[in-house]
């Protein structure tokens, strides 16, 4: 599902943010990437959906050699993988139905299926009497779950969620992290790079940690592991 080695890579400025990273995870996953800020989570998690390019090395994702491939493919790539950001970039003049639906109006989705998969995905985050709110009527976590919809709406392969929970209060993180669940067990691999050591040592999960932009430690059921 996403295999990387030996993978470096050293930005225009000079600073190299990952430094022979060896990583491989498999379809249906769920994975805490954990580190100090700096550490290089924000560049491994940009490799996979190909915001970045490694300098040196190789990374396939969903049998696809991201290295070698063209720039033409980039969308069709991304539309197999969903990307949940912590500031949520949502919309802001366009409801919570519009917002879910923009992602498979980009891709040319049929107009008939788009009502349906979209109040479907709704339903999933307990959204669907929302649907006609815009995000400032909205709390921050019914946000986070508007951007989560809008995320896995076009059946992802792979879910990344760059600190999901960071902007919200404990109560509602627990609600969005039962949702992501919900969404690992539908056979989605998730990978979920977190500062909560709460929910880490709680929701038991693989643990990878990246320091130096090397993996220092691998876990099954890991912890967070750092001090706050």
């Amino acid at each position: 599902m996403i295999d990387m080695k030996g993978v470096y890579k050293t930005y225009p400025n000079g600073v190299t943010a990952l430094n022979g990273l060896d990583i491989g995870i498999e379809q249906g996953e769920f994975v805490y990437v954990v580190g100090p800020s700096g550490a290089g989570k924000s560049t491994f998690t940009k490799l996979i959906y190909r915001e970045e390019k490694p300098s040196r090395g190789t990374v396939n994702v969903i049998d696809i050699d991201i290295s070698q491939m063209k720039e033409r493919m980039i969308p069709k790539l991304r539309r197999q993988i969903g990307v949940v950001y912590q500031d949520f970039r949502l919309l802001p003049t366009l409801t919570v139905y519009e917002n879910v639906a923009f992602a498979l109006e980009v891709i040319e989705e049929d107009p008939k299926n788009i009502r349906r998969r979209v109040m479907d995905v709704l339903d999933q985050v307990r959204l669907k009497n929302k649907a006609r709110f815009l995000p400032d009527e909205l709390s921050g976590g019914e946000q986070q779950r508007v951007s989560i919809a809008r995320a896995i709406v076009n059946h992802p392969k792979i879910l990344i969620a760059d600190e999901p929970t960071g902007n919200l209060d404990p109560d509602t993180s627990w609600e969005i992290m039962h949702i992501l669940e919900e969404i690992n067990e539908s056979g989605t691999t998730i990978l979920m790079a977190t500062h909560s050591q709460e929910i880490v040592n709680t929701i038991r999960k693989r643990v990878i940690a990246i320091e130096d932009g090397m993996v220092v430690r691998d876990e099954s059921r890991g912890e967070y592991g750092y001090e706050h």
